[in-house]
């Protein structure tokens, strides 16, 4: 299990590598994020000691069942799914970063927890792009509303957005969402919102991540061409 581990890693930074050289950026502005959503704690320590730094988590419950087993590690923990505001504290005492942000409400609930903890929080903004009913995400028109009001909480760290397009077999075809989310960036930045230099860009994931990297991801959470297919 170890080794066929190495070997995805490997090739998964290759072609990271690869479409960082194809656009022209260093293989440095781009971070691994692994997503070991229902994988096991003894493979994600195994990842970890391949070399893997960063790694996400969909559910907050899952995360509290493995964190046990992986103490010590130097691990940065992001949050990739859904937060529901009942389990905010939760997430806190689990989790680096929030990478799925999608109200103010849940911004206001994230910031009374990181005030209470004493603590400053790197969050993202989840943009729903194509509107699907499926996932959660603010529309792309109350983005600019949302990440000022964010901005505005000193305890939040606003660090940019995330997304995920629909699943489409052609990862080409996932393009003009890549392009979409940098758009919203760049309107983003000209914002020039307090503590926002820089508007990081999560998005892309197993199948379309060199797709993303081409568009401008400075994040892509990778899970199945690291780990293999997920559990049943």
């Amino acid at each position: 299990m170890t080794r066929s581990l190495q070997e995805n890693i490997a090739r998964v930074e290759e072609r990271i590598a690869a479409a960082c050289r194809r656009s022209g950026r260093r293989r440095e502005e781009v971070t691994l994020v692994a997503v070991s959503k229902t994988h096991p704690a003894e493979l994600i320590r195994a990842a970890w000691e391949a070399g893997l730094r960063h790694f996400g988590e969909n559910r907050v419950q899952e995360a509290r069942a493995k964190r046990p087993e992986l103490s010590g590690l130097d691990i940065t923990w992001h949050l990739v799914g859904h937060l529901q505001s009942n389990k905010v504290r939760s997430a806190l005492e689990l989790f680096h970063w929030v990478d799925s942000v999608d109200s103010i409400h849940l911004a206001e609930k994230l910031a009374q927890a990181a005030t209470s903890a004493s603590r400053r929080l790197p969050v993202l903004l989840e943009v729903n792009l194509a509107g699907e009913a499926s996932k959660s995400g603010a529309r792309p028109e109350e983005l600019i509303q949302l990440a000022g009001r964010t901005a505005a909480l000193p305890p939040l760290a606003l660090h940019g957005l995330m997304a995920i397009p629909p699943f489409l077999d052609n990862p080409e075809d996932t393009r003009p969402y890549f392009r979409q989310l940098r758009a919203l960036a760049l309107a983003l930045e000209a914002q020039r919102l307090p503590g926002l230099a820089r508007v990081d860009l999560s998005m892309g994931m197993s199948h379309d991540f060199e797709v993303a990297i081409e568009e401008g991801a400075t994040i892509v959470r990778v899970g199945t061409a690291i780990f293999g297919s997920r559990p049943a």
